[in-house]
């Protein structure tokens, strides 16, 4: 009792405080700082004790740069599936859909299913064909029977460019759960996600963030399914009852009709532009078989039939864990927005709409407080900081291997490395993505962190996706299409992005209306770079040209049957 009359006595006296400075009008990115919630913080701490443990554990093991990049391929494809699930299940997910339900209801729906949607395309089309060509990446399948130099290169540069946007959505989202929990400032806690994805990465390499992934999908997927269940129960488990009560709960908060309120049941501003629409889904739907830290996980297995059983493991938990989050998200209408406790009064006194204290992407985070206190809030915020620190450090991992294994081993040295002096320029790359993501993480604060994940599915779908398909299923590609193809795709979804609202006006604040109108590119983009990568193939006549497109039979004989493809390191 006198913990909670004491947490009355916090509450009233930062409501004063707030409502103090929204008179002095309040600088719009710092969220107040919190009293000490000791039960979160104590649970944080065991967390990523734990998970230092397992990387000190999986450093012993990893020896070489096949331990280093793919665990030296003997995850099962069981483990895999899970660990897969745990990359995709990121603070994207879990923090920035539900906070989409939050705000605006279906719309984020439309996430869910849309990231949900790219798994078919992956099973069928990729996973199986990828393990028998590959040995590390994705750049190591693209240049099968193409040149290396020029499409390792494109490869390299273009999955760094999907790693950057992915990194600043967790790095957004981490950022703003410590800075929720510890009150800390939020550079420094963007700075603190740094240095601990870094030591995962350096000194545990694939072994550590697999593990990582497995402990933290279960513990995330048993989180979330007490949150929806306590949630369905308050409810008496009718759907009909949530939808109903949160229509209510949001015309009040919001202060707007029913009427109006019951439009968060339909579609609303995401599909009000048909072409953004149709973008996104382009995006989430092809842009899943081009995310390069997905992909890696396919090489972490000993064969290509593991390669198809993690697929389908990992659909059936992504799948569970989106209709979650979807529960969540009414839920957090539900026991969050009409809640003075989790609002920011401060805020919403300047923006006039609804604020939550550490910012709307913290509504799940909130909802687990409001459902099982203080311990289930350290649990889920421990859970949802683990998620991020390994979704991260699979990132840093794949991008560490875009630089080391494609463009410094096989571009710059060409080929002429040892594996020691190839580990050796990893950690050194590892050390450089780390520096950058923490920058990235302080520009982009104030974005929505699935919005971001968009942006990196984007990217993907327009430069990966084409590149990697053609060259595994069309005999015509060769290295002059595949490269143009690539570098179109590329360059214009990276300027049509920077051009964009969420960039150009919310980012850098050059000027008040965007030059691109459009938010995403994957529509404009990827079309045009299926048609780069056609038309400069067919026109090729080179020698080259021709010796590339009678490779590819080999290559289709190798990916259907897996004959010469690396199998797993024998310890």
């Amino acid at each position: 009792m006198k913990w909670n009359s004491l947490k009355a006595q916090a509450l009233a006296a930062s409501t004063l405080l707030m409502s103090g400075m929204a008179m002095a009008g309040p600088d719009l990115g710092a969220a107040e700082q919190q009293a000490t919630n000791w039960h979160a913080i104590i649970m944080f701490v065991i967390f990523v004790a734990f998970t230092l443990v397992i990387t000190k554990w999986a450093a012993k093991q990893t020896t070489s740069t096949t331990d280093f990049y793919t665990a030296g391929g003997g995850i099962s494809g069981f483990q895999n599936g899970l660990a897969i699930a745990g990359d995709y299940m990121s603070a994207a997910s879990f923090l920035g859909i539900s906070a989409l339900v939050f705000s605006s209801g279906f719309d984020g729906l439309l996430y869910s299913l849309g990231f949900m949607v790219g798994w078919p395309i992956v099973l069928f089309l990729v996973a199986e064909r990828l393990r028998n060509l590959g040995k590390f990446n994705l750049s190591d399948v693209v240049s099968f029977r193409l040149e290396e130099k020029p499409v390792r290169t494109l490869a390299a540069i273009s999955s760094l460019v999907v790693v950057a946007f992915y990194l600043i959505a967790q790095m957004v989202g981490a950022g703003q759960l410590i800075k929720l929990l510890f009150g800390l400032n939020y550079n420094i806690a963007v700075v603190i996600v740094g240095l601990l994805m870094m030591a995962y990465v350096i000194f545990g390499g694939m072994l550590a963030t697999t593990w990582v992934q497995i402990i933290k999908a279960v513990m995330l997927l048993s989180g979330a399914t007490f949150m929806a269940f306590m949630v369905m129960k308050g409810v008496g488990f009718s759907f009909t009852e949530m939808f109903e009560q949160s229509i209510q709960i949001f015309s009040k908060v919001h202060d707007v009709s029913l009427a109006e309120a019951g439009n968060i049941m339909g579609p609303g501003k995401l599909a009000a532009n048909p072409i953004d629409a149709i973008s996104l889904g382009l995006a989430l739907m092809f842009g899943t078989a081009g995310l390069p830290h997905i992909l890696m996980r396919f090489f972490t297995v000993k064969d290509a039939k593991e390669a198809r059983k993690s697929v389908v493991v990992a659909t059936g938990f992504i799948g569970y864990f989106y209709l979650l989050t979807f529960i969540i998200g009414f839920g957090a209408i539900m026991y969050v927005s009409n809640n003075p406790q989790f609002l920011d009064v401060a805020k919403m006194a300047v923006t006039g709409k609804l604020e939550l204290v550490g910012g709307n992407n913290m509504a799940a985070v909130h909802l687990s407080d409001a459902l099982g206190g203080d311990l289930f809030m350290g649990f889920i915020s421990a859970v949802a900081f683990a998620t991020i620190l390994a979704v991260v450090a699979g990132l840093t991992l794949s991008g560490a291997s875009a630089i080391s294994h494609d463009l410094y081993a096989n571009v710059f040295r060409k080929g002429r490395t040892t594996p020691e002096s190839e580990l050796r320029m990893s950690k050194i790359a590892t050390l450089g993505l780390a520096i950058f993501a923490m920058i990235l993480g302080i520009l982009f604060e104030k974005q929505n962190v699935a919005f971001m994940v968009g942006l990196a599915f984007s990217v993907a779908a327009c430069a990966n996706f084409p590149v990697l398909v053609l060259s595994m299923f069309w005999k015509g590609l060769t290295t002059r299409g595949a490269v143009i193809g690539g570098v179109v795709g590329l360059g214009l979804a990276v300027l049509l992005i920077v051009l964009s609202k969420a960039v150009w006006v919310d980012t850098l604040g050059i000027s008040d209306t965007p030059i691109n109108p459009f938010n995403g590119p994957a529509i404009f983009a990827m079309p045009l770079s299926f048609f780069c990568c056609w038309l400069f193939s067919v026109t090729d006549n080179s020698a080259r040209a021709q010796a590339e497109r009678k490779a590819f039979d080999a290559q289709y004989v190798r990916s259907m049957t897996g004959i010469g493809a690396s199998g797993a390191s024998d310890h």
